[in-house]
């Protein structure tokens, strides 16, 4: 077989792992958000779908969610622009997904004599694809609240629009930090920069480096998942929403845009500042520790290591976002505002300018 078409169908399959990985990710989540929730709140959660009297711990909702959606009666308000209307969702799930081609999930893996980067596009800019892809999908809900002949609709769709407008400024501008320092958009070369350690024992990881820029850009990023204390423009007890109009599977897209959003999020999180699919005191050769102590590990267990290290950070994230979404209550629209404009833009840019001096000091 020809390298080049080997190469394509290897990086062909790693793009449908993801993609699976992805989706059953964001599948999980919406049983994560109905136990963990329950938890907080001294509550069972769900436990009532069943098959035979099978509960499996209220996993078979999800199920029960998609066999709803699938045969639920689609609907359309009169006067909706049909063919916008229909478009809004789907340009939601697909730029949302086409962001984790971006993304590197490890270091580099050998199968067939071939070495294959664990990232489907090896994009020098691949920074920018990201934040493009994120900004495109937004555009979906944009589309869905003026397309839908609906004041309440319009109403999400402008809050959406001001939202995300406001968020991804003080996003963008927290990642110039960590481009100034490591020098590169290329998130795969970023999450290698983050390798090593100071003093032997402290990661080399972006939350050191940048922390001022960790908290701008998390924040951000939540806001931009669209939900809470950040779910305004779905403002379900004031029953408006970009989405009030949709039924059945293009109300389901949208909901499974939030999730994948959230796990988006989670990976750009451990990317940027905790290190990707780095793990303190592990090399190409196996783990090597400050006190002189070392394990040798195969190749192959060690770019397995690093998949299981950017999974669990994965994974991490999106407890903690689930915890926050039922911890802290949803925003008045001013203090939306107030906290995007006043508090994180003018932080984003104190930390690039200190950045920026650091950097021009440093040589």
């Amino acid at each position: 077989m020809e390298p080049m078409i080997l190469d394509m169908l290897l990086k062909a399959g790693l793009g449908l792992i993801i993609l699976g990985m992805v989706l059953n990710i964001a599948g999980l989540l919406t049983w994560v958000e109905r136990k963990q929730s329950a938890l907080m709140q001294d509550r069972i959660g769900a436990n009532r779908a069943a098959i035979f009297g099978f509960t499996a711990l209220g996993l078979l909702h999800g199920i029960a969610d998609a066999v709803k959606m699938f045969t639920k009666e689609d609907c359309m308000p009169k006067g909706a622009h049909r063919f916008i209307f229909n478009l809004a969702p789907a340009i939601s799930v697909a730029f949302a997904m086409a962001a984790f081609a971006a993304i590197p999930f490890g270091n580099t893996l050998t199968l067939f004599s071939r070495t294959i980067n664990l990232q489907v596009a090896e994009l020098d800019a691949a920074l920018l694809f990201v934040l493009a892809a994120m900004s495109i999908a937004v555009y979906g809900v944009i589309l869905a609240g003026f397309s839908s002949n609906s004041n309440y609709a319009v109403l999400g769709g402008m809050r959406a629009a001001s939202q995300m407008l406001s968020y991804e400024m003080s996003m963008g501008l927290s990642i110039l930090g960590l481009v100034l320092l490591n020098d590169t958009m290329n998130l795969q070369e970023m999450v290698r920069a983050q390798g090593g350690t100071w003093l032997g024992f402290i990661p080399r990881w972006g939350v050191f480096t940048q922390p001022l820029a960790f908290l701008v850009f998390t924040t951000a990023v939540l806001a931009e998942t669209k939900r809470a204390p950040f779910d305004l423009p779905e403002g379900e007890s004031e029953i408006i929403g970009y989405f009030v109009e949709y039924s059945g599977m293009k109300f389901g897209m949208f909901l499974l845009t939030d999730f994948i959003e959230t796990v988006l999020a989670a990976c750009l999180v451990s990317v940027f500042f905790f290190g990707g699919w780095q793990i303190p005191g592990l090399h190409a050769t196996g783990f090597h520790f400050p006190w002189g102590t070392t394990i040798p590990l195969p190749p192959l267990a060690v770019s397995l290591l690093g998949v299981a290290a950017m999974m669990t950070k994965v994974v991490f994230f999106n407890w903690l976002f689930m915890a926050l979404r039922w911890t802290l209550p949803r925003f008045r629209y001013d203090q939306l505002m107030h906290l995007g404009w006043k508090i994180l833009l003018p932080a984003s840019i104190a930390n690039v300018l200190v950045t920026a001096a650091w950097v021009a000091w440093r040589g």
